[in-house]
């Protein structure tokens, strides 16, 4: 009977000590992104599924928010995050410029649609994001087919632009349609009445609900609305606005290994899989569209043929006092390239 005691005592034992070297194995990955929670939500129970040895835990904010508290934690002595994924190509720039970064070639980098120039595995794209024209189908009966069309009067009045200072995809895409177009491409607009809205989200949820006809319209956040049976539509003109969303692994993580494992798996087939059911372009080419957005969104390589072309180090230049933490020096009352171009901006739409 003791014997048996015995043994049960130490059958307990090696459990609770298997449980304890398991949980104490078990690493934690910290992610820092701006992606929408139904997206990460997916990613997270499939990485999990797989690296069951992995918690995983996302940080959401835009990118504006998150690089900001990178910042404060880099002058704290430690960046918490092992992993940053956004859409804002130029912070990742800088953060390489600032040797923040640790190199890691994905293993199926050459299944990837890598538009990235000077491409060294300090940052990998994760998904093509794309901004298009979203509009209400009860109020524009004509699909918009050039982004001169915005000029007509069907959207006079009425078509909005996310406000810049606030959300860095309209930054990024008033940045990108002033170096193919000009500022008299939104003075056009501005003629027309269009006017300067808050997030990115708020202007398509306000094109949906008839305040606004139109509106620039991040893809997954119209196509979202769409299948929710919102009367909107979303189009690409000949050019397309094409922003990669980049992810990257901090130099000094504890979790490296980690780390790795969930860039691997971001860029694998079944992690895209699950970006493309958002309502974004995969990265890879033998990942396809889901049949439900293939009227709208082209493939990965058809996208990038038809892209505005992007000077990322000028953006990046642009927020290196962002990045930093800290305004870079300049002349009394001198603005940053970023600020004077939001500042252009504004003092158009604001005529």
């Amino acid at each position: 009977m003791h014997c048996r005691k015995l043994v049960s005592l130490c059958a307990a034992a090696v459990c609770l000590t298997a449980l304890s070297m398991t949980a104490h194995a078990q690493q934690k990955l910290y992610v820092y992104t701006s992606m929408k929670e139904s997206m990460v939500s997916g990613l997270k129970t499939a990485f999990m599924k797989k690296h069951p040895d992995i918690k995983i835990d996302f940080q959401s904010a835009g990118a504006g928010k998150l690089m900001a508290k990178i910042a404060a934690e880099r002058e704290s002595g430690k960046i918490l995050a092992d992993v940053l994924w956004t859409s804002e190509i130029p912070d990742f720039y800088q953060l390489k410029a600032n040797g923040l970064l640790l190199k890691y070639v994905p293993t199926e980098i050459k299944s990837l649609t890598n538009p990235i120039p000077d491409y060294d595995g300090s940052f990998t794209p994760a998904r093509l994001g794309t901004i298009g024209i979203a509009y209400n189908t009860r109020f524009v009966k004509e699909a918009p087919k050039s982004w001169d069309d915005l000029k007509k009067p069907a959207f006079k009045g009425a078509f909005g632009i996310a406000n810049p200072a606030l959300s860095g995809t309209a930054f990024m895409s008033v940045d990108v349609l002033v170096q193919k177009f000009g500022w008299q491409f939104f003075e056009g607009l501005r003629a027309n009445g269009a006017k300067i809205g808050k997030g990115s989200g708020q202007v398509v949820d306000d094109t949906a609900s008839g305040d606004l006809v139109g509106c620039l319209g991040v893809d997954y956040i119209t196509l979202d609305k769409v299948e929710k049976g919102a009367t909107l539509a979303l189009v690409f003109p000949p050019e397309m606005l094409v922003i990669p969303s980049p992810v990257a692994i901090f130099k000094n993580s504890p979790n490296a290994d980690a780390a790795k494992k969930f860039v691997d798996f971001l860029v694998s087939r079944e992690g895209q899989a699950i970006i493309a059911e958002d309502g974004t372009i995969p990265v890879r080419t033998d990942v396809s569209i889901p049949e439900r957005f293939r009227a709208v969104l082209p493939p990965a390589d058809q996208a990038m043929k038809r892209a505005l072309p992007v000077d990322y180090r000028k953006m990046a230049a642009e927020k290196e006092a962002e990045v930093r933490g800290t305004k870079k020096p300049e002349a009394a009352g001198q603005l940053s390239d970023k600020e004077a171009t939001i500042k252009k901006f504004t003092d158009i739409m604001q005529k």
